[in-house]
């Protein structure tokens, strides 16, 4: 059975796997609501577990090392709770070697190397080398959408991650290619990321190490 998550979990943890966010944006990344979600940040705030930032014209709430520590005890004991972390543990497992996929695609998106360069940015001016790349993002795609449902059998808050990611390679193939790498949206990269580090998150392994 799916365990449903505390909203105040919600609130720190969409903080955590955004890095940075607005009100907007804790509210849009669980679907909650506005006035909780605002009375809680400020709650957070009062705590010391999230502190507000301002950078290159753009700010949000990040965490703070307590908020961290503070998200990491609650992620655990919900995992103790819904009896998930051998499930979990498994689809980490099975998502470590499509991340290395993904990984290498997006260096072949960023960079095509020629005889001269072997750093040379991709120009996007070679329909067949981004058809390959791309065909590695459909490949993960399909594969994501697998690992979703055996998240979402125990612990409710993964939902989304495939229709976020498969919306934003929709748009790539449309022609937008910006929705590969944008940041504070949900292109591929940042549904990616952040699937990558709600796991370790969940599992409380340091990001380094896995």
């Amino acid at each position: 059975m799916s365990q449903d998550s505390a909203c105040d979990l919600l609130v720190l943890h969409a903080v955590r796997l955004k890095g940075m966010a607005d009100d907007d944006e804790v509210v849009a990344r669980f679907g909650l609501d506005r006035a909780e979600v605002s009375e809680l940040l400020l709650d957070f705030q009062a705590y010391g577990w999230i502190t507000r930032v301002d950078f290159a014209g753009t700010g949000g709430w990040t965490l703070t090392e307590a908020g961290k520590r503070r998200n990491e005890q609650q992620l655990a004991q919900e995992l103790t709770t819904a009896g998930a972390q051998t499930q979990v543990e498994s689809v980490h497992r099975d998502f470590l070697p499509l991340n290395a996929r993904l990984l290498l695609a997006g260096t072949d998106w960023q960079l095509r190397p020629t005889a001269t360069d072997p750093l040379a940015a991709n120009k996007h001016d070679d329909p067949n080398w981004d058809a390959r790349v791309l065909g590695v993002f459909d490949v993960l795609a399909r594969a994501l959408g697998e690992l979703e449902p055996r998240l979402t059998a125990c612990l409710g808050r993964f939902a989304g991650y495939h229709d976020r990611f498969s919306r934003a390679l929709e748009r790539v193939h449309g022609g937008d290619l910006s929705w590969v790498t944008k940041v504070r949206e949900d292109s591929c990269h940042t549904v990616w990321m952040e699937l990558h580090e709600d796991l370790v998150a969940t599992l409380g392994i340091e990001r380094g190490a896995g």
